[in-house]
């Protein structure tokens, strides 16, 4: 069978120039499914494109910091402001979770809310993935399995990316890359643990991570070169505007996602786009 590459969108539903180049990405390029923001500022656009769209697959991309929450503020209020927010720094937010019996209770509530939300747009879950990867925090991932099952999700991501190939592609933030590859691989083999027997799809690799917000054309053509494992998933932030985020989203990454020489790739290599839920098929 050939090897299934899943090429996903994050952020859906954040703004209206996310969602436009999700929907372009889609219809003229090779993304096969997005990770929708419950509580973003376009998130109803976004259902409403997804539902005109029944190619493509919408998981629940969770939202634990740097964002909006579903539930009011005085609900959770040890997790967001009074507007609503949480904090921007993972860090900070992560160790809240881990620590104050309190703000677990109220994270508890708050991403059963957000699997709701997603619930009640009558999409299809095709997975479960995070902000900032927050979604693999111990204390998040222990909440979230029993709600994917609940719900439906075909699968979750675990954001193991290749270090060396990154390095070798390009050396610049080497420290950087580094300590997020030390972090999220421990991470992520204690999520694995955790996932057996659980009927969830999870990709061998995920790439995205090491070039977030710089996911041009010649990264991408070496990843897909080098691809040996028989699920894959590549993450992209693509937007229709410009913007200031280091990590994305950007136009750079929408471009790459309608390349014909991306496209040429994947066909030379013969890789069938996927979606989770093919994934799970095959398990």
């Amino acid at each position: 069978m050939a090897a299934q590459i899943i090429i996903n969108a994050d952020d859906f539903g954040r703004s209206a120039a996310i969602n436009a180049a999700v929907m372009q990405a889609h219809r003229a390029g090779v993304l096969t499914s997005a990770s929708l923001m419950v509580a973003g500022d376009a998130a109803a656009e976004a259902v409403a494109l997804a539902r005109s769209a029944p190619s493509l697959a919408v998981g629940l991309h969770l939202v634990v910091a740097d964002g909006r929450a579903v539930l009011p503020s005085n609900a959770i209020p040890h997790l967001v402001d009074a507007a609503g927010r949480f904090p921007a720094d993972p860090l900070q937010v992560g160790l809240r979770y881990w620590f104050s019996r309190t703000a677990q209770q109220e994270l508890a509530a708050e991403l059963a809310a957000q699997f709701e939300r997603f619930a009640a747009t009558g999409l299809r879950l095709s997975h479960v993935d995070g902000h900032m990867h927050l979604h693999i925090h111990p204390t998040i991932f222990k909440m979230l399995l029993p709600l994917a099952e609940q719900y439906g999700a075909a699968g979750v991501r675990l954001p193991r990316d290749d270090l060396w190939l990154a390095l070798r592609f390009d050396r610049r933030q080497a420290a950087a890359k580094i300590a997020w590859a030390l972090a999220l691989g421990l991470t992520c083999r204690w999520c694995e643990r955790r996932l057996a027997g659980r009927r969830l799809a999870v990709p061998g690799r995920v790439y995205g991570v090491m070039q977030s917000g710089q996911m041009r054309e010649p990264y991408v053509a070496a990843v897909l070169r080098h691809l040996r494992q028989s699920s894959t998933e590549i993450y992209f932030h693509p937007s229709t505007a410009a913007s200031d985020e280091i990590l994305g989203p950007n136009p750079g990454d929408l471009a790459c996602l309608l390349s014909p020489t991306v496209r040429q790739a994947l066909a030379k290599r013969g890789l069938r786009l996927a979606t989770y839920a093919n994934l799970k098929e095959v398990q």
